[in-house]
């Protein structure tokens, strides 16, 4: 077989294994890299094509222009490579199309200068036909314009090996094979290059780089099929990296080994009351309160509040010291904690202990005192007493089992119901439980939802505010208020005020042994509405009672069941209108 045969029988089997590889990879878009693998497979063949055409060519005419049409697949691989290295290791936010188009600059005038290389000398200086092993080669000497594009092509091809390089090491067996197998596909070419390029090549004349071609077809083909590039990817790595750091729960802040800001997420960044522009380079000691108390690694041991944080959330910090592979610290990650669910579970616990252990105790123990005295002389009115007795403690064992409920429930998604449901539910059980309390609910649109556990909170203040109205004609109103984003219920009675010291322990959130709530039902208000995203406040009305606003956000409506709108419907004609309502102080007929 002549020299001029066996090339042409290498070149079309690199056009079929390129053209075979970049059909794999063109099935395989969307996936980062995928289409950028397919222009350089499909430049590599269009190289090799009309290679082949100026091996055939017999004449200097024929085998320059088949020569410079080889140019448009030359120039198309190292941008590509470039691209697809860029996309693959995840690094593809530089892949604009501001830098394609930078990048496309040196290969466009490289295109260019090939068309029009009958009219100067840019690319290529002269072209001659000289005969090697005993067939025509065209040998053409180097202008300016060819070191360019030689340099370019080679600098492109380091750029989009660096990249790769940290994958050869990596745990992960699949993307070591596929990042072997994508470096030595990127090299043969190359190693064939620059033998050419330095005259090492076995025919001076004759660039063998499409030859090598076969060599990075049969690489990038094992890469698709064998360690099934395009299909298991590093590409999300280094985005996953990224994201979870910057959408973490955990407040965290970068600092270099001068204690410089040097990163820090969103979530810090809103915490701490600074955009991360500002934040970045200025001194960690103008960015984080008591920086200098932190220790070099460890908890902080104290609970910190942020001035970006405008509910004033307790967080716990700790300094993880960052080290390079020679163990030394070049920096820290300073992390935020809240915890203030924890610190609201422990008021919680602290306080459904105080009920079991002191409320009921004393309660039992009046029971039995009242018992002995049953046993000596009874009467009817002692044994009142022990019913009324055991009634409180089944009382406050039924709210501390809803409160126990609610806990339980604020761990499941959020429910919602119809506002109008939940309190016309609420003031029709009142009403009947309590006979001799006026109740006027204000109208509320069906369409307005929120957390179905509400219900219970609303029961409960209605019940505190009817139960202990010592009014001679009791009433107590409810109002609501709402937006497109929150809702208000305000319980107006006419009753007692709250006492002060009821208050106070509310709003600091804790007991002490000599300071606490008489019993459980303004802490399940309490409680019930900061499950549900809310917040309660309690004032006094005036001129005598007390006023309770629960305040929580108004989630979206969704469909109600067709039965239960019947039956709220029948519930509705069977209430009737609302008792008189108080408006500016006066009382009216809604």
């Amino acid at each position: 077989m002549s020299p001029t045969s066996l090339l042409t029988a290498v070149s079309l089997l690199t056009v079929f294994v390129g053209t075979t590889a970049a059909f794999l990879a063109w099935r395989e878009r969307p996936e980062p890299g995928a289409t950028a693998l397919t222009a350089l497979l499909a430049g590599q063949c269009w190289w090799s094509v009309f290679f082949v055409f100026e091996i055939q060519a017999a004449t200097l005419a024929g085998k320059v222009l088949w020569s410079d049409v080889q140019w448009l697949g030359v120039v198309v691989i190292p941008v590509a490579w470039l691209v697809f290295a860029l996309e693959y290791t995840g690094h593809d936010r530089y892949v604009t199309r501001q830098s394609l188009a930078a990048l496309a600059v040196v290969p466009a005038l490289t295109v260019v200068f090939a068309a029009t290389d009958d009219f100067h000398s840019i690319l290529y200086l002269d072209s001659s036909l000289v005969v090697e092993a005993g067939f025509p080669v065209l040998d053409r000497t180097p202008g300016v314009w060819y070191w360019v594009i030689a340099g370019y092509t080679y600098l492109l091809g380091l750029l989009g090996s660096i990249p790769l390089l940290r994958f050869v090491r990596s745990d992960a067996l699949a993307f070591r094979c596929q990042s072997v197998a994508l470096l030595v596909g990127t090299v043969a070419p190359w190693a064939s290059n620059v033998l050419f390029l330095t005259g090492g090549s076995p025919l001076p004349g004759l660039d063998p780089t499409p030859i090598a071609f076969a060599v990075s077809g049969v690489a990038y083909l094992g890469a698709l099929t064998r360690f099934r590039l395009l299909g298991t990817s590093p590409s999300p790595n280094r985005r996953a990296r990224r994201l979870v750091f910057e959408r973490m729960h955990e407040r965290a802040v970068v600092v270099d080994s001068h204690d410089y800001v040097v990163d820090l997420n969103e979530s810090a960044a809103a915490a701490l009351g600074v955009s991360p522009r500002e934040a970045l380079g200025r001194p960690a000691t103008s960015i984080i309160p008591r920086y200098g108390d932190l220790p070099a690694d460890g908890s902080m041991g104290e609970h910190l509040t942020l001035p970006g944080d405008d509910h004033e959330t307790p967080y716990d910090v700790t300094a993880t010291r960052i080290t390079d592979s020679h163990g030394r610290t070049v920096g820290r990650v300073i992390t935020f904690h809240d915890i203030g669910d924890y610190l609201r579970q422990q008021q919680r616990l602290e306080v459904l202990n105080r009920v079991l252990r002191h409320n009921i105790r004393n309660e039992t123990n009046l029971i039995y005192g009242y018992a002995d005295l049953l046993g000596d002389d009874g009467t009817h009115a002692e044994a009142e007493i022990i019913k009324r007795r055991a009634l409180s403690i089944d009382e406050m064992s039924a709210k501390a089992r809803q409160i126990l409920d609610a806990f339980e429930r604020s761990h499941l998604p959020t429910d919602s119901a119809p506002l109008a449901v939940l309190l016309r539910d609420t003031v029709s059980a009142a009403r009947t439980e309590f006979p001799s309390v006026t109740l006027a609910c204000q109208p509320v649109p069906h369409d307005v939802f929120v957390s179905s556990g509400l219900g219970l909170v609303f029961w409960n203040v209605i019940e505190n505010a009817a139960e202990h109205n010592t009014d001679d004609d009791p009433h107590v109103w409810v109002e609501t208020e709402f937006d497109d984003d929150t809702v208000r219920v305000i319980v107006t009675d006419d009753g007692p005020t709250i006492d002060e010291y009821e208050r106070s322990v509310l709003e600091r959130g804790t007991e002490t042994p000599l300071q606490h709530g008489s019993g459980l039902g303004l802490w399940l208000i309490t409680w019930g509405t900061q499950i549900a995203g809310g917040e309660v406040t309690f004032a006094e009305n005036d001129p005598t009672g007390s006023v309770v606003t629960v305040e929580v956000p108004r989630l979206p409506a969704r469909e109600w069941p067709a039965e239960r709108v019947a039956w709220d419907a029948d519930r509705d004609a069977e209430t009737g209108p609302s008792p008189p309502y108080p408006v500016d102080g006066r009382v009216v007929d809604r």
